[in-house]
C-alpha cells in the first residue's frame, strides 16, 4: 500500500499539471462568455433617416452571424475533467497512505501537506460546481496545488512508520483535522485574493505583468466576496484547532498550555494576521485592496509555519521527518 500511495502521488501531480495546462490553454485562447462573443461581433453602422444605429443593437435574425465555436469552452471542460481525475487520484493517495500506516494519514509534514492540498482541491471543485463562471481561476488553483505537492514530494517525503509518542492521543484527530480543514480553505482562499489584487490593478489601467493577467479573470467584486467568504468560514476552524484544541492537547502531553514553541508562535502569528484581515474587511474606512493584502500575508505565514518551521527550526512540533 505504501508503494501504491507513492505511485498514485506521482500520477496525481501529473494530472493536476495536465489540468493546469488545459486551464492555461482556455485562459490564453478562449473567450470570456458574452464578452468574448461581443468582441467577435463585426462593427457596423446603418444609416436610416440620418440617424446611426447603435453598435450594441442586436442584429436582425436574418443578419445574425452564426456563433463561432469557442475552443476555450472545450478546453475548459476537459481541464475540469482532469481536475476531478486528479482529485480522485489524490484521494486514493491519502487513503492508501493511511491504510499502509494503519492510522490517520497526517503524522508528519509530508502527510499533512498531502491532506491539506486534498482539502484545497475539494474546496476548489466545490466552488467551481457552485459558480462555473469562476473557471478561469482554475489555472491558478491548479498551479498552487502542483507547486505544493511537488515541494511536498521533493522536500518533505517520509517513509511510512509509526507515530511519534507525543502524537498518540485522540487529540491527534481533533486538533490536526481542524487545522487541515482550515489550511485547505485558506489555500484556496488565497487564489481569489491574489487575483482580486491583479484584477483591481487591471481595472485601474495597469497593464504590466502581473496586472495583464486580469483581463480574463472574473470581476473584482466577485473575487473579493469569494475571498471573504472562504476566510470567514476557515477562521473559526483555525481558531478552534490552533487556540483551543492545540493548547488543551499540549497541557495533556507536556504539562503546559503554551511553551513558545516555534510552531505555536507562528500559528499565533497566522491567527493574528487572519483576524486582522477580517477586522479590516469589516471596517468601511479600510480599502478592500489593503484588507486583501493582509489575507495574502496570512497565507505567507501559513506557508512559513508549514515548511519553514519544520525545516529550519527545532521544537516539540518538529515532525518533518517523523514516521509516516
Amino acid at each position: 500500500m505504501a508503494e501504491l500511495s507513492n505511485q498514485l502521488m506521482a500520477v496525481t501531480v501529473l494530472s493536476y499539471l495536465a489540468a493546469m495546462v488545459l486551464y492555461a490553454a482556455e485562459y490564453a485562447f478562449g473567450n470570456k462568455s458574452h464578452i468574448g462573443r461581443a468582441a467577435q461581433r463585426p462593427a457596423r453602422q446603418l444609416v436610416g433617416a440620418g440617424a446611426p444605429v447603435p453598435l450594441d443593437d442586436p442584429l436582425p435574425a436574418a443578419e445574425e452571424p452564426a456563433p463561432k465555436r469557442d475552443r476555450g469552452v472545450l478546453l475548459g471542460r476537459i481541464a475540469v475533467g482532469f481536475n476531478w481525475l486528479a482529485f480522485a487520484l489524490h484521494l486514493g493517495t491519502v487513503v492508501t497512505r493511511g491504510i499502509a500506516a494503519d492510522r490517520m494519514p497526517w503524522g508528519n509534514m509530508y502527510e499533512f501537506t498531502l491532506t491539506v492540498t486534498l482539502v484545497g482541491s475539494a474546496v476548489w471543485l466545490g466552488v467551481l460546481t457552485r459558480k462555473p463562471e469562476l473557471r478561469h481561476l482554475g489555472l491558478f488553483a491548479a498551479l498552487a496545488l502542483v507547486m505544493l505537492l511537488g515541494a511536498d514530494g521533493l522536500i518533505a517525503y517520509a517513509p511510512v512508520g509509526p507515530l511519534v509518542p507525543a502524537l498518540n492521543s485522540y487529540w491527534f484527530i481533533i486538533h490536526v483535522s481542524t487545522i487541515i480543514l482550515a489550511s485547505g480553505i485558506f489555500l484556496i482562499g488565497a487564489v481569489p485574493a491574489a487575483m482580486f489584487l491583479v484584477r483591481a490593478g487591471y481595472d485601474e489601467g495597469k497593464r504590466r505583468f502581473p496586472y495583464s493577467l486580469g483581463a480574463k479573470v472574473p470581476e473584482a467584486a466577485l473575487l473579493e466576496r469569494l475571498t471573504f467568504r472562504l476566510h470567514a468560514f476557515a477562521f473559526p476552524l483555525f481558531t478552534f484547532g490552533a487556540l483551543i484544541a492545540g493548547p488543551i492537547w499540549a497541557e495533556a502531553s507536556w504539562g503546559r498550555y503554551w511553551g513558545w514553541d516555534p510552531k505555536e508562535v507562528w500559528a499565533f502569528i497566522s491567527w493574528i494576521v487572519y483576524a486582522s484581515y477580517l477586522h479590516a474587511r469589516a471596517t468601511p474606512s479600510v480599502k478592500r485592496t489593503v484588507a486583501t493584502w493582509i489575507a495574502i500575508l496570512g497565507f505567507a505565514t501559513m506557508l512559513m509555519n508549514l515548511f519553514g518551521v519544520n525545516l529550519f527550526f527545532s521544537g516539540l512540533h518538529s515532525y518533518a521527518n517523523a514516521g509516516g
